[in-house]
């Protein structure tokens, strides 16, 4: 019988397609995959908690997988530490937890939460880790048209066309931006999120500080539920997947 397990883990997405296994590309689950079969002697395959795009990174990551092997607390620690040896430097696993055998890592979460990072000037330190916009923004209005999402449960407007999702709805939960000194930060949190979601809305909230998209028109936008409607989305090097909650009784003890 097969026993499962969730891994926890975080990743710098610049030398990668994304999560997701790919042709011809260098994918984050490939590179996990690889490791935990060297480690645990038979082949294993991930499921990670969604995609990510191109180039973005993840603070905080889930992925669960079956093995044969009865892994004890010791067993794990071990795993853990080895896996961080054998690993890219890029990749970082924080932990394996024992799990029921029907949990699963995507369908299970009931939230997940994004920030975008946008810096207002040439700083070395992010370079393709934030999105360079030195244009002056203006983030009143940006908080007032992201304060109008949670208003809205379908958000076409901001999905990636041909996809096969079969809804796009989502509940967001909060949308709010914050600044540091040269660092605006985008965090958004809700249920579940489109694929490209969080970048096209990034991108339509900066035209509408830049005062290319006037604040009044944003619901529109978001009803006419028209990707050709809104902004153009964000780049990916801007973008992290920061946390994914699960339900408490989802861990098991051991």
């Amino acid at each position: 019988m097969p026993y499962s397990y969730f891994i926890l883990l975080s990743f710098d997405g610049t030398r990668y397609c994304g999560w997701q296994i790919q042709k011809n590309a260098t994918s984050v689950q490939e590179t996990i995959d690889k490791a935990l079969s060297t480690l645990l002697r038979e082949p294993i395959r991930t499921v990670g908690a969604g995609r990510t795009d191109t180039g973005v990174h993840a603070r905080r990551f889930y992925a669960h997988f079956d093995t044969s092997a009865i892994l004890t607390n010791e067993h794990i620690a071990q795993t853990v530490y080895k896996m961080n040896r054998i690993l890219p430097p890029d990749i970082a696993i924080q932990g394996i937890f024992p799990v029921n055998p029907d949990a699963h890592a995507r369908f299970d979460a009931i939230s997940r939460t994004y920030q975008y990072f946008i810096c207002t000037q040439k700083d070395p330190f992010y370079h393709r880790k934030a999105w360079l916009m030195e244009p002056k923004l203006d983030i009143q209005t940006m908080q007032r048209a992201a304060d109008l999402l949670p208003k809205f449960e379908d958000f076409s407007s901001f999905a990636k066309s041909n996809s096969q999702t079969k809804t796009n709805r989502c509940k967001v939960f909060h949308a709010r931006w914050t600044s540091q000194d040269h660092l605006l930060v985008f965090e958004i949190k809700a249920d579940r999120f489109l694929r490209n979601m969080v970048r096209a809305i990034t991108g339509t909230l900066v035209d509408i500080g830049l005062g290319k998209i006037d604040m009044n028109d944003f619901a529109g936008i978001i009803e006419a539920q028209d990707r050709r409607k809104a902004g153009y989305s964000a780049p990916g090097h801007g973008l992290y997947l920061v946390d994914i909650e699960y339900p408490y009784e989802l861990r098991v003890t051991g």
